[in-house]
């Protein structure tokens, strides 16, 4: 732990974890959180499912987040390699918890996921 190197490494692998669970705690809004059954296979039931429902949302968000670089690309904005890497998928302000949800589209496969982001960047 005298490695200064050592400590930041594992202070950002620290946050990292700690705003995953954040994010999920937020996603978790029913009863407060707390779990109604004492049977592990429910309760596991239940954990795999808000780790589904988070994983969905961070997808959804990174892919907002990749057109916006994308659009920003196409104006001639210069995106430099450090720029993505500030940004978070725990972003909570798009995300809509209680409502505007529709099952319609659900038959529909979205289209496939293309991350490259071709944009010119600027290296440090």
């Amino acid at each position: 732990m005298s490695d200064p190197a050592l400590r930041e490494q594992i202070q950002r692998a620290t946050h990292k974890a700690e705003e995953h669970n954040g994010f999920t705690k937020w996603l978790h809004f029913g009863n407060a959180g707390w779990l109604n059954s004492r049977d592990p296979e429910l309760q596991g039931r239940a954990v795999e499912f808000l780790d589904l429902v988070a994983a969905s949302v961070i997808f959804s968000t990174t892919i907002d987040m990749t057109k916006t670089l994308r659009q920003m690309a196409r104006e001639g904005r210069t995106i430099r390699a450090s720029d993505p890497a500030v940004l978070s998928p725990y972003r909570r302000e798009n995300v809509l918890r209680f409502g505007d949800c529709t099952t319609a589209g659900l038959h529909v496969p979205p289209p496939a996921y293309n991350p490259a982001l071709h944009a010119a960047t600027e290296w440090p």
